[in-house]
């Protein structure tokens, strides 16, 4: 085909045929163009070729360039409109055909004309859920120190081809697979300088786990947390790190700071917060400059169709067009989502547990650490050093209990944390100076919602029973929603029963359960995320809760969270589990920690941890 010359056709054939190399002849049949929009070696790009009808059968053949108005068919040539040139100018000008955003491909295939015909290839518009399963391996990770599961490379091989040529993307997998490890490890791969460091955005409930992973898994990368009274005031203070954590509410109250910096990443965690695009907070970050963005949610439509614009257009600015152009279009109705899902699947990469898991171990742990929050702080340490004043001689017992129904909820009041039922017996008090939701229910709440959103079912363990009335409240009115629960004054009779309803129930169901009266003798695999809300001094108890959903007879790995404040009672709790399961040896007892864990749960203090 190089040795062909540029020929303006149609021509006489008498004019032609001297100049053609031997062996080829030129048809005097004008095809009908087309523009291809395919996958290219650099990204997306539109291709000129012909249409080719034979007996029904339509074959498409690729111009040698967009310049050229013939094709070749085996020995002949073929013309296409002698006009053409003019006709994609005219009509494309404005647009570099060899190198498209995927906003250009969507709004080139909306162009309504009838002079060229436009064919976007399946493999353009393959939902990203199909294109990452054959993305294959991403290779060696720099600076990863993880295994990640196969279907997790494959996200991130996925994630980095898209984002190179669509600048953002949404990552909506369900909980439990993982999504922050994916993004660490995205930026590994493309590392975020001082310069132009990466910001992640996330409820302030996620500013410790963020910092942990990172820290855990790709220790080379430089951190810096921005928020509190103690952050920078000015832009060039922010540039001291590779990732900037901070949260939402800072980040709007400090987006001067935040829009001086063009960022080589904006990751939004808990992206459901940027929904709205009425609310001042969406319109405040997504003035922020950035080279690629990632909004992560499980649940990326949970109200109307106009979240979906919301998160899309944050990823991939006027990728669906203005908002007012969007609901004109896009009414919210079955249909119009259906039409909507042709044009986001490619950039949403929405995975199911069920989805991947022959590629899960049966049971997946993760540990999410949580910061108190200033006014937190404040009470949590007013509660430690007042006990220890008031009981010299029985503080250690006393202090660590009241210290574990506070982190449970400052509403909470114990009264009898010395006797052998007190965490039955805890009330609750609301105060007006401490809300309703604290940072652990916050993302207790998240998890719950995220897991009705994918059809899961839920088992929250709490110590105190009256956690139980505080989280319904706070996760509010929802529809077709199953709420038990089971604690000491649950009779033997009825427990079974309530068990039995939850598993029955057709939707979404939650059962919270104190692991004490439910940590053994049930079989509640109808769940598949166990929630463990307060944390137990005994390891032992908090496996025999969470062995209710993963046993035999569950069929899908089960997810098990637990939550803790990091730097309080909570957190040797959890070092203390991971020393027992560490230890691997159910011979050696745990009453061999009990002196120097009571002593470091009234010693360790967020306040020291948060400075």
């Amino acid at each position: 085909m190089t040795n062909i010359p540029l020929i303006q056709l149609p021509v006489r054939y008498s004019e032609l045929s001297d100049s053609l190399p031997v062996g080829l002849r030129i048809s005097s049949r004008i095809l009908d163009p087309i523009l291809v929009i395919q996958l290219g070696k650099k990204g997306f790009e539109a291709v000129l070729g012909g249409v080719l009808s034979r007996r029904g059968i339509e074959s498409i053949f690729e111009a040698p360039t967009s310049s050229h108005n013939w094709i070749v068919d085996g020995d002949v040539v073929r013309p296409l409109p002698n006009d053409i040139g003019s006709i994609l100018s005219g009509l494309f000008g404005k647009y570099d055909l060899q190198n498209l955003s995927f906003s250009d491909v969507l709004a080139i295939a909306r162009i309504e004309q009838d002079l060229i015909r436009i064919h976007v290839t399946p493999e353009v518009l393959t939902p990203a859920s199909e294109a990452a399963a054959g993305s294959g391996d991403v290779g060696e990770i720099p600076g990863l120190r993880a295994t990640l599961f196969p279907y997790q490379t494959h996200g991130v091989s996925w994630m980095q081809k898209t984002i190179s040529h669509t600048g953002g993307l949404i990552l909506a997998d369900e909980m439990g697979l993982g999504k922050t490890i994916q993004i660490i490890s995205l930026l590994l791969l493309s590392p975020p300088s001082k310069e132009s460091p990466a910001l992640i955005i996330c409820p302030t409930s996620l500013i410790a786990n963020w910092k942990r992973e990172i820290s855990q898994f790709a220790p080379d990368l430089s951190i810096l947390i921005h928020r509190g009274a103690a952050r920078t005031g000015i832009y060039s203070g922010l540039l001291v790190a590779q990732v900037v954590i901070t949260t939402y509410d800072t980040a709007v109250n400090d987006i001067s700071l935040l829009e001086a910096i063009e960022w080589s990443w904006l990751i939004c965690d808990e992206a459901q917060a940027i929904k709205n695009p009425d609310s001042n907070r969406r319109r405040a970050l997504s003035q922020i400059p950035r080279r690629r963005s990632v909004p992560m949610t499980g649940t990326p439509v949970e109200n109307s169709l106009m979240d979906l614009w919301s998160l899309t257009d944050f990823a991939i600015p006027g990728l669906l067009g203005t908002r007012s152009e969007f609901e004109s279009m896009y009414p919210d109705n079955g249909e119009s989502a259906k039409a909507l899902s042709s044009i986001t699947d490619p950039i949403v990469l929405k995975r199911k547990v069920a989805d991947v898991a022959g590629d899960l171990p049966a049971r997946i742990d993760i540990d999410i650490p949580i910061e108190l929050g200033e006014d937190l702080i404040v009470e949590y340490e007013r509660i430690r050093t007042e006990t220890l004043a008031k009981y010299p001689s029985a503080g250690s017992l006393v202090a660590t209990g009241q210290l574990q129904v506070f982190c449970a909820h400052p509403w909470l009041q114990a009264h009898k944390s010395a006797s052998e039922f007190w965490y039955e017996e805890a009330g609750i008090s609301r105060r007006e100076n401490l809300p309703l939701f604290t940072p652990k229910v916050e993302l207790a709440v998240s998890l719950i919602k995220e897991a009705f959103a994918s059809g899961r079912k839920v088992l929250v363990f709490a110590l105190f029973n009256r956690c139980g009335d505080l989280i319904r409240e706070a996760v509010g009115e929802a529809r077709d929603v199953y709420w038990g629960s089971i604690n000491g004054s649950t009779p033997q009779e009825a427990r079974q029963e309530i068990v039995d309803e939850f598993t029955e129930h057709d939707g979404n169901a939650c059962l919270i359960l104190n692991p004490r009266a439910a940590g053994s003798g049930l079989n509640i695999t109808a769940a598949t995320v166990v929630i463990h809300f307060t944390q137990v001094w005994n390891p032992a108890l908090e496996a025999q809760a969470s062995a209710r959903a993963h046993r035999r007879g569950q069929t899908l790995p089960v997810t098990i969270y637990r939550l803790y404040y990091e730097d309080t009672v909570e957190s040797v709790m959890i070092e203390r589990s991971e020393w027992k399961r560490d230890m691997a040896n159910e011979a050696v007892p745990i009453s061999t920690r009990d002196d120097a864990d009571l002593k470091r749960a009234l010693q360790i203090s967020p306040r020291r941890g948060n400075e």
